[in-house]
């Protein structure tokens, strides 16, 4: 009995250093990305414009009208609601903005993560929100692109229709709470309500001609 008492603990001491080994190294909400830029900013920020690949694209090209503005870019590229929530006070309120710009959504329609239900994504942005209002920064939603289809994801076929419905949610919230909204599906939609196909090459990431026209959208909501 002692023998198998002693077998059984010598195998739990090896199973849990096999573990201690495994443990992963991973920065699922991507702290990294930022916290060398972040360390460097001294001047508080007019705005903090917090999303994925739409908004990290924003900046690598256009970066002179971050610049011109005082604005930080933090996207992330493929980056859900959930990291979003996650890396927020990083990247957002330790800069105390006067603004957070929150773009966020198309990356869990796209399932990116997982599955997510509208619902959930909505919840996330909420949780931005109120975070932000917590710390004395004003909210300003964003729509998101009227994407007719994800070029990543072509299993989904109803992507335009949870756009819209997202995009009603956040707007209806943002009238509740008297947030200031950019409506970026109205400034870059075409007559069927989709994204112009001369402002983006794949319906969800804007070109340059489409990132100028929601600068302009932006600048009138937060200058």
């Amino acid at each position: 009995m002692k023998r198998v008492i002693l077998l059984a603990f010598a195998m739990t001491l090896c199973a849990t250093a096999l573990l201690a080994q495994d443990l992963p190294d991973n920065d699922w909400a991507n702290f990294n990305r930022y916290s060398k830029v972040n360390s460097e900013v001294t001047v508080r920020p007019l705005a903090v414009l917090m999303g994925d690949s739409i908004t990290d694209g924003w900046y690598r090209d256009d970066p002179d009208f971050f610049k011109a503005n005082n604005l930080l870019g933090r996207g992330i590229s493929g980056q859900v609601t959930s990291h979003m929530v996650v890396r927020f006070r990083r990247d957002v309120v330790d800069h105390h903005p006067k603004y957070v710009v929150i773009l966020a959504g198309i990356n869990d329609i796209a399932r990116n993560n997982g599955y997510i239900s509208l619902e959930n994504t909505f919840g996330n942005i909420v949780s931005m929100c109120e975070i932000a209002k917590a710390n004395k920064i004003k909210p300003v939603l964003c729509t998101l692109v009227p994407s007719a289809y994800i070029r990543w994801r072509p299993a989904l076929k109803d992507t335009k229709e949870q756009v819209a419905r997202l995009n009603a949610m956040i707007k209806e919230y943002a009238k509740a709470n008297h947030y200031k909204v950019v409506d970026y599906a109205t400034v870059l939609a075409d007559e069927k309500g989709e994204t112009r196909t001369d402002l983006s090459g794949d319906s969800v990431h804007p070109n340059l001609a489409g990132y100028k026209l929601m600068e302009e959208a932006l600048l009138k909501v937060i200058k």
